[in-house]
């Protein structure tokens, strides 16, 4: 229930254009629709665009008497924006997946249920790989970030040869699944 009021109050905030609930939406929000917008041949600033038409729907509807929220507001936001996104991308002509079957479409609680796992997930590994220590966080970042090769590596920490380098990563590999797993099973 307190979850409940807590959103009225930022829809009612909005409707009185309190920056401290406009600027609570956004940071609750932006990135799940930037992440929807990139993953959809989408660019930052076309993330930009519509989470700004996004707020905008959102704002209109908060000042109307009868708007009536029936689902989570994160939820609502990711709907309007996933809507003002398939129809830039229509208008565009840079899409072949724009359904005309409903049964092929994917509920929206379904897929932004994915979305917070994967976001959580991501949260999780973040910590265990600050918790990882060093060297293994910069031997696993210069690896699976940066993409550098295990000879570049060995030469970058002092290694003997790649082959002790790659030894190393998978030291590291195994204390960060090690960290993540002992904080994934918590959630």
């Amino acid at each position: 229930m307190e979850f409940i009021s807590n959103e009225l109050a930022l829809l009612h905030g909005l409707a009185k254009s309190d920056t401290a609930s406009i600027e609570k939406i956004y940071k609750d929000n932006y990135s799940m629709i930037q992440s929807l917008v990139l993953n959809n041949n989408g660019s930052a600033d076309d993330a930009a665009d519509i989470f700004q038409e996004t707020m905008i729907v959102l704002y209109d509807k908060s000042r109307s008497s009868d708007f009536e929220l029936n689902c989570k507001l994160k939820t609502y936001i990711y709907s309007i924006s996933r809507r003002l996104w398939l129809k830039k991308l229509q208008q565009n002509q840079r899409t072949t997946n724009i359904y005309d079957n409903s049964e092929d479409i994917v509920a929206v609680e379904d897929e932004l249920d994915i979305h917070e796992k994967k976001n959580n997930e991501f949260v999780i590994m973040e910590e265990a790989l600050a918790k990882v220590g060093e060297p293994c966080k910069t031997l696993l970042e210069e690896f699976y970030i940066h993409k550098k090769q295990m000879q570049e590596i060995a030469e970058i920490f002092g290694y003997t040869n790649a082959d002790n380098a790659k030894t190393q990563k998978y030291k590291c590999l195994v204390r960060l699944k090690k960290l993540f797993f002992q904080q994934y099973k918590n959630i």
